[in-house]
């Protein structure tokens, strides 16, 4: 599938405009396509507790879901000046699940596959390997111990 990789990056670099960056002053935003050509956004919004910063993919990722998208085939992460950031390791994880790893991300050289980026990654089989229904023992609720105080 080809991807107007200048369309997506143009996307990013129009709603980073509307991110809320007061703390770092650092705008970001993302768009991304789904496989029927569908292509939505986010941007940054950062809170004064810095944990509750929201990136631009945990926006692009939330509008995916709100719109009803397919799992996203291509994304363009931008800064203010719509130059391409690679995500960090969080938000290639929150990509991770919205698009898979062979998910492409827009960078300087050329798109990158997302699997690349994040090998090895965790993913929901490791979870349903691991959690109380899998391999990976009981949850304390199921302990033979009796009731945790």
């Amino acid at each position: 599938m080809d991807f107007d990789w200048a369309s997506l990056r143009a996307a990013a670099t129009a709603v980073a405009a509307r991110a809320h960056a007061p703390y770092s002053g650092l705008s970001v935003g993302a768009a991304g396509q789904d496989s029927e050509g569908k292509v939505v956004t986010g941007c940054n919004v950062e809170n004064a507790s810095y944990g509750l910063t929201l990136c631009a993919e945990c926006g692009l990722v939330s509008a995916q879901r709100a719109a009803g998208l397919g799992p996203l085939v291509a994304v363009s992460v931008v800064a203010g000046d719509g130059a391409p950031i690679v995500p960090c390791g969080r938000c290639r994880q929150l990509l991770l699940e919205a698009g898979g790893p062979g998910l492409l991300l827009d960078a300087d050289g050329g798109p990158v596959r997302l699997g690349d980026l994040l090998p090895g990654a965790f993913t929901a089989d490791d979870l349903a390997a691991r959690s109380a229904g899998g391999l990976g023992g009981s949850s304390p609720r199921e302990s033979t111990d009796g009731p945790r105080a």
